[in-house]
């Protein structure tokens, strides 16, 4: 589990691709004293195993279906990212719950000043649409975000200065596409929802059929 606070950025070290699998190696902020072999680390908010670390750099395997919904795809050898190591017992928690597992792409559409923050529109699938809430908490390439106002296919997100020094939000443009995961109490309430409705229309007897034949339609 992670918080969506980012830790620091990392770097693409060497990428090599076999079949649609792929490893990467990875320079890290961070003291490889304070990791070890399949320890999880969040990779532009995709959760990947260590595999294998030396004093600077870890080994990570992406496997075909992460790289269908994410962006590392995408990433190529100097590449920025942003890095969070899986949160520890007993440390603070801020940011929101972030499991790693990317939902969707998200593609930036508007970028605009507002004062010392950024402004930024994104579009996303319209399935998620029920999942994302003014206010509520989202995570984009691992960061932790609070949403500003959302439609059926787009949201906003004010970033200020640190935020935007601290990760490589700095680097989104217009057409960007970032890893997308809502927030996991949502996904929690939009399925007990929708269990409870589909539990209904099995036991009701009432219809559209017989609310037409009884003269309510």
């Amino acid at each position: 589990m992670f918080t969506g606070l980012i830790e620091g950025k990392g770097k693409v070290f060497s990428f090599s691709k076999k079949g649609n699998d792929a490893r990467f190696e990875i320079i890290m902020p961070f003291p490889s004293s304070t990791i070890k072999k399949g320890d999880s680390i969040a990779v532009n908010g995709v959760c990947l195993t260590v595999e294998s670390f030396s004093a600077e750099h870890f080994v990570a395997y992406v496997s075909e279906e992460t790289f269908s919904k994410s962006n590392l795809v995408s990433l190529s050898k100097g590449d920025t990212v942003n890095l969070e190591r899986a949160l520890a017992v007993g440390e603070r928690f801020g940011g929101h719950i972030v499991s790693g597992h990317v939902d969707c792409l998200a593609e930036v559409i508007l970028l605009e000043q507002k004062g010392e923050s950024t402004l930024y529109r994104l579009s996303f699938p319209k399935e998620f649409s029920q999942q994302i809430v003014g206010k509520g908490s989202i995570a984009l390439d691992g960061i932790s975000l609070t949403v500003n106002i959302c439609t059926d296919n787009y949201f906003e997100v004010n970033i200020i200065p640190t935020t935007s020094s601290h990760t490589t939000i700095a680097t989104w443009k217009k057409g960007t596409l970032v890893n997308m995961e809502t927030d996991v109490l949502a996904k929690y309430v939009e399925k007990m929802l929708f269990a409870s409705q589909e539990k209904v229309q099995k036991t009701s007897s009432i219809s559209a059929e017989f609310l037409q034949k009884n003269g309510f339609m």
